[in-house]
């Protein structure tokens, strides 16, 4: 037998599985985090990629808007906010003149206590900061990009005489990538924006790891280049979430240099396709619900045989996380439905109820998780067990008792591909 140990929730479970089935685990190749984050950050700060350094960008009297990640994205901005903070005021920059924008996109608002663990007390003491909302009335026009996109944004963020982006750069399933352009649109852009720019997730180069000819991505960085973004800040962490480095400078050239670092430690070269995947999102917050931890069955779909089994540990403490994910999934009846409906009118939620379905066309999914059998099964089309190893041997029942298994204990983060002629 070979133990694997997986993420789930705040613990980990222990999968078992018999050495003759099992084909190795698929997992990043880890780097090492920086021994100080800080300092990292401020030589990214005084290195900066593409552009001047942003003591020379900042004037003394000009209102300064920072926009940092939600709660839904493990992003260090307590360690990241702070540097920027000192060379604005280097730059004789007063910090009533800036402002922190939580880019929640069209997430719900960050709670006092979210912000407390996200920026730390002192930041909050020091600056204003304001959660964006998609649907504010105030919301400002800055142009309509090639794919017909109407870009809307942040009131505070478009009048600002400085615009400085924060964030992480790491793989997304339809954009490419997160990271630069990202916390423009859909950070802090309106509804109508985020829709339009969404939508174009069912083109084929709407996927994770590709830039290039991807619609989601240009269209993205047509936005930022309306908004006329003036710096970033990004940074690629590792799977404990440590900083392993940080860029900054320019929205697009800073960006590129980080997705390359992105590539090497998570794009995972895998030699053959199992009939079983057992996947872990990688704990929490990424398995916080269904709607987060799909991610993971996205990336174990690259690895498992047509007509396979993905096992998918996520303890889903919150639920399945989106009400429209959830009306989708009862509305829409299979697969083809929800295309249509997709393509008629695309909803945010209802693009994931489109992933899972497709998802389901190709693989079984069993689901071990706190969430009721009854969502699980009866709204969400999964098969469920109470463990990992339960899941494995109805998994076995599926495809037969000489299927060969691969492990991922970090799904919502790995990006394996199947050497060409697989």
């Amino acid at each position: 037998m070979v133990d694997v140990w997986f993420p789930y929730g705040k613990t980990e479970v222990c999968l078992r599985v018999p050495a003759r089935n099992f084909l190795g685990v698929i997992e990043p190749r880890e780097k090492p985090g920086v021994p100080d984050a800080r300092a990292e950050v401020e030589r990214a700060l005084k290195e900066p990629i593409g552009s001047k350094r942003l003591c020379e960008i900042a004037k003394s009297g000009q209102k300064v808007v920072v926009v940092v990640d939600d709660a839904t994205r493990p992003v260090p901005s307590h360690v990241m906010v702070p540097p920027i903070l000192d060379e604005l005021n280097s730059a004789g920059v007063r910090d009533e003149d800036v402002t922190v924008i939580f880019g929640c996109g069209a997430h719900r608002a960050v709670t006092r206590e979210e912000a407390v663990r996200l920026l730390g007390e002192s930041v909050l003491n020091r600056v204003k900061v304001l959660s964006h909302d998609c649907r504010a009335s105030d919301l400002v026009y800055v142009g309509t990009t090639r794919y017909g996109t109407k870009v809307y944004l942040n009131r505070v963020f478009a009048e600002a005489d400085v615009k400085i982006l924060t964030g992480d750069i790491c793989f997304h399933y339809f954009a490419g990538y997160g990271g630069g352009r990202k916390s423009v649109l859909p950070g802090v852009a309106g509804e109508e924006s985020i829709k339009a720019n969404h939508a174009m997730f069912l083109h084929p180069n709407a996927k994770t790891g590709v830039l290039e000819g991807n619609p989601v991505h240009e269209d993205m960085v047509e936005a930022s280049r309306m908004a006329k973004v003036d710096f970033i800040l990004n940074v690629v962490v590792n799977m404990k979430g440590e900083v392993v480095r940080a860029f900054a400078g320019d929205v697009e050239k800073a960006f590129h240099e980080g997705v390359k670092l992105v590539d090497e430690m998570y794009r995972v070269p895998v030699d053959r396709r199992a009939d079983i995947v057992v996947v872990s999102p990688g704990g929490y917050p990424a398995d916080v619900d269904l709607y987060q931890a799909y991610k993971g069955v996205d990336s174990a779909l690259e690895v498992v045989k047509r007509g396979g089994v993905i096992v998918l540990a996520a303890e889903c403490s919150e639920g399945y996380g989106n009400q429209a994910f959830y009306d989708w999934m009862v509305k829409y009846k299979d697969f083809k439905a929800v295309e249509r409906e997709i393509k008629r009118n695309f909803v945010l939620g209802g693009h994931k109820a489109y992933y899972l379905m497709r998802a389901l066309q190709k693989a079984q999914i069993i689901l071990v998780s706190a969430m009721p059998d009854y969502y699980a099964v009866n709204i969400f089309k999964l098969k469920t067990a109470r463990t990992v190893n339960e899941a494995l041997n109805q998994a076995f029942k599926v495809v037969g008792e000489n299927a060969k298994v691969w492990a991922m204990p970090y799904g919502n983060y790995v990006l394996p591909e199947v050497k060409a002629g697989e």
